[in-house]
């Protein structure tokens, strides 16, 4: 088997696992679902904002779904993507962390003659609101 980090990557995605239905995750299970090591998911934390786990009464971090749906975002951006941290964090900064997911609302066809006419009543509005004035 060849070494090395490609060796050791495994492209997965939020799609490719199921998360169970639980309230919290622990940094161990986060992990395993993730396939990313607790040392990077703890790094991580301290580079993107948006990935902040609560601490239990014991001190261990508890990640909610969000946060391991978070994860695998910075992962496929960082792994897949070839994002550096600094261009991830503004990536998700711009687009929020339902960017992916959001993509299509904004490949809908665009009907120029009817962007026109709305155009056209917006217009025919503004005139009217600024004669009253």
């Amino acid at each position: 088997m060849p070494r090395g980090r490609a060796a050791r990557l495994i492209p997965v995605s939020a799609s490719d696992v199921v998360i169970p239905d639980k309230l919290y995750f622990r940094i161990g299970e986060v992990s395993e679902l993730t396939r990313t090591k607790a040392f990077v998911l703890r790094y991580w934390e301290t580079e993107f904002s948006g990935l902040r786990p609560v601490k239990g009464d014991s001190g261990h971090r508890l990640y909610r779904r969000k946060d391991v749906e978070l994860i695998f975002q910075i992962r496929q951006l960082l792994y897949e993507k070839g994002f550096t941290i600094e261009g991830a964090r503004r990536y998700l900064a711009s687009y929020g962390k339902n960017a992916v997911e959001q993509k299509h609302l904004f490949q809908a066809p665009v009907d120029i003659k009817q962007l026109k006419a709305i155009r056209q009543e917006l217009q025919t509005v503004l005139t009217m609101l600024s004669r009253k004035c």
